[in-house]
């Protein structure tokens, strides 16, 4: 049987500074490292602390959190716009990658814009991620905690006087949740999101390995192929 599941806001207490590509952390794991990992988690320690509690201090909070007693077994990451506008060439935020698809070193310490001074009221979802289970471990993915984290998200973000949520979603296929944390858009669409742009994804026009096993999957699904490359913007007005 599952244990209980407590989904909230992550607080300064205990920061998940690391992803859960590899599976749960606890605040006592999240310290040690996978030395034949390909994740230099290690090196982005400091980086992604400094950055995590810059945006907790300023806005509350930056993540919703799933957990089994003290094991964090999920994540939905987010952060105002306006954060990103700010980070040098505007590629991302991805706390397992290097710069520029992650944050410089040293963003940590920009003086982000408090909510009031903020014109453009919109949080983006970074990504969401839930342990997938192994050998040693339960997975926790198709149990409804991803729909939870996500409400819980929406009811923070209208408590706190934010005014949209805007999520990247790719076509609904395991491998793109697996590797890059993105939903379908269908998952935004249950919650009320709506479909606002879609554009073609530049990483996915070559014909790399992936693309050719996300073209797989597409047609063991029944999926059109040719919607693999589309990246769609889904956003909720909260106001």
């Amino acid at each position: 049987m599952t244990a209980k599941i407590v989904v909230e806001m992550m607080s300064e207490n205990a920061i998940l500074w690391r992803c859960l590509h590899r599976g749960s952390l606890t605040i006592d794991s999240i310290e040690r490292y996978d030395r034949e990992g390909d994740t230099p988690s290690a090196k982005f320690r400091d980086r992604n602390l400094l950055l995590l509690r810059n945006l907790i201090n300023t806005y509350g909070t930056c993540a919703v959190v799933a957990r089994v007693g003290d094991r964090f077994v999920g994540h939905l990451r987010f952060y105002p716009r306006a954060v990103r506008e700010l980070a040098e060439r505007g590629l991302g935020i991805c706390l397992q990658q290097e710069f520029p698809y992650g944050p410089a070193n040293d963003f940590g310490r920009t003086r982000f814009p408090p909510l009031e001074e903020i014109e453009d009221k919109v949080l983006l979802v970074h990504c969401m991620m839930l342990t997938s289970g192994g050998p040693e471990e339960e997975s926790f993915r198709r149990k409804g905690i991803g729909t939870e984290m996500a409400r819980r998200l929406i009811a923070w973000a209208t408590a706190n006087g934010w005014h949209a949520i805007e999520a990247t979603a790719y076509v609904g296929l395991p491998i793109v949740y697996a590797i890059s944390g993105q939903a379908g858009g269908g998952f935004w669409e249950k919650l009320g999101f709506r479909l606002v742009r879609t554009d073609r994804e530049p990483a996915l026009e070559e014909e790399s390995e992936f693309v050719l096993k996300m073209r797989d999957e597409a047609r063991v699904r029944g999926l059109d192929p040719a919607t693999i490359r589309n990246k769609y913007t889904m956003r909720l007005d909260i106001r």
